[in-house]
């Protein structure tokens, strides 16, 4: 049975026990939550790794993407990324190449990785139609599903289906008009598709053939949010929330039949509007794990958008989002290198942090270990308290001060060691007559 069957049945999983334990939490509560949809339990039957929960009540979950692409195809760099991935703290992977030996890299990546693994199973169906036939139009629908199976198959943990983007969606985003237009890869594969062929979205028609191979494997369903904006201009419309309707509609079906599901966000949208969407996605999805894709708050910053969705991350935590995908400083660039990829990392990690000390998933524990050391000038202390201790005491060591209890940036008029040296020692009637 599936985690969601089992939870259904009173069944407390291994890997229920195990989210528990990482997260501080019952299984009692894991039991519940994975029963009613609320947390998710990204784990193939195939695929051997340590589990995972995502969803509400639970730390907010950072995902790292790797792949190669059309101009650079060097699997090598991209499993070495996903390590770099690995050791900045993700938690979970995908693999979304388009370039190379599709099945090849995939495997590399789940032989690899300790952490669940991802991907969007229409851009290989596209890919080898426009490798074979010179088109996408020239997919086979059946091949769409072939190939879900295929990478279940294989062990892949949740994917991305495209199968709310329907004949409906497309006529609300024709009338809709956009600035920026539709920015889904596998959006841009299934409408194109669609139009050329006169025909529903297959995905979508048949989401039952879905559900029977998603059942089987125990593979979480990431319900693609192919309507996302683009640009901050085109945030929060008519298209974007009809996609969202839809989307709970398939929510529904995925629980009646077992299968796990979690939704995916927009995009780039405004940080006053980030928890209105949130909001609308709980209330439309039946409280589905929310899955962000940064959000980018505005679009004016290339090579720094890892600092743009940093910000995003931190309001989506605190509204309540449950999954985070990072945003490298390459975002509209260029293909990442692993020291984008561990900046991504780092700065998506640090806006769930934020967020989630805000919805009080914790209540700033590191912090106060940070406090106390910067207190006590204790520097190794602060090392192992940062979020990358290697990159803190390299920053340091790059210039190392004079007095080795202060730094370079205040040197001999360190605030703290001149208060430390008389308020701690001073007594408490220091203070009266004056």
């Amino acid at each position: 049975m599936t985690q969601l069957e089992e939870a259904r049945s009173g069944n407390i999983t291994e890997e229920m026990k195990t989210v528990a334990h990482r997260e501080g939490v019952s299984e009692e509560f894991i039991l519940n939550s994975v029963a009613n949809g609320t947390i998710v339990i990204p784990k193939n039957i195939n695929h051997d790794i340590k589990a995972t929960g995502i969803g509400a009540g639970l730390k907010t979950k950072v995902n790292a993407t790797v792949g190669t692409s059309t101009d650079i195809v060097n699997f090598d760099e991209e499993v070495y990324k996903a390590q770099v991935a690995i050791d900045a703290g993700a938690d979970c992977l995908m693999e979304l190449s388009i370039g190379g030996d599709l099945d090849d890299i995939r495997k590399r990546v789940l032989d690899m990785s300790p952490l669940p693994v991802g991907s969007v199973p229409v851009y290989q169906a596209a890919i080898e139609s426009i490798r074979e036939n010179g088109s996408v139009i020239y997919m086979e629908e059946d091949d769409m599903f072939k190939t879900i199976e295929k990478q279940a198959k294989m062990g892949i943990d949740f994917m991305a289906i495209h199968c709310s983007v329907n004949v409906e969606t497309l006529k609300r985003l024709k009338k809709q008009g956009r600035k920026c237009g539709l920015v889904s890869r596998g959006g841009s594969f299934i409408s194109s598709w669609m139009v050329e062929n006169k025909k529903e979205n297959p995905l979508y028609k048949n989401f039952d053939y879905v559900l029977d191979i998603a059942k089987e494997y125990d593979v979480v369903l990431s319900l693609a949010n192919a309507m996302r904006a683009g640009s901050i201009a085109d945030s929060t419309d008519r298209a974007q929330v009809q996609e969202l309707i839809v989307l709970g509609e398939l929510v529904d079906r995925a629980r009646d039949a077992g299968v796990q599901t979690m939704i995916e966000g927009p995009g780039h949208i405004p940080i006053n509007e980030i928890p209105a969407n949130v909001t609308i996605q709980k209330k439309l999805c039946s409280n589905a794990p929310f899955y962000m894709l940064g959000p980018l708050v505005c679009d004016i910053a290339p090579g720094y958008d890892h600092i743009v969705s940093a910000i995003g991350a931190a309001e989506s935590a605190k509204a309540g989002a449950d999954f985070i995908c990072y945003v490298t400083p390459a975002e509209h660039l260029a293909l990442p290198s692993p020291e984008d990829v561990k900046t991504g990392v780092i700065s998506t990690r640090i806006g769930a942090y934020a967020g989630d000390m805000a919805k009080c998933i914790h209540h700033g524990e590191k912090d106060l270990v940070m406090a106390e050391a910067r207190k006590s000038l204790d520097w190794e202390a602060q090392y192992n308290a940062a979020i990358s201790p290697e990159d803190a005491r390299a920053k340091r060591a790059n210039r190392p001060p004079s007095d080795s209890d202060a730094c370079t940036m205040c040197g001999d008029y360190c605030a703290i060691k001149i208060v430390n040296g008389w308020l701690d020692k001073a007594d408490e009637d220091v203070f009266d007559g004056i």
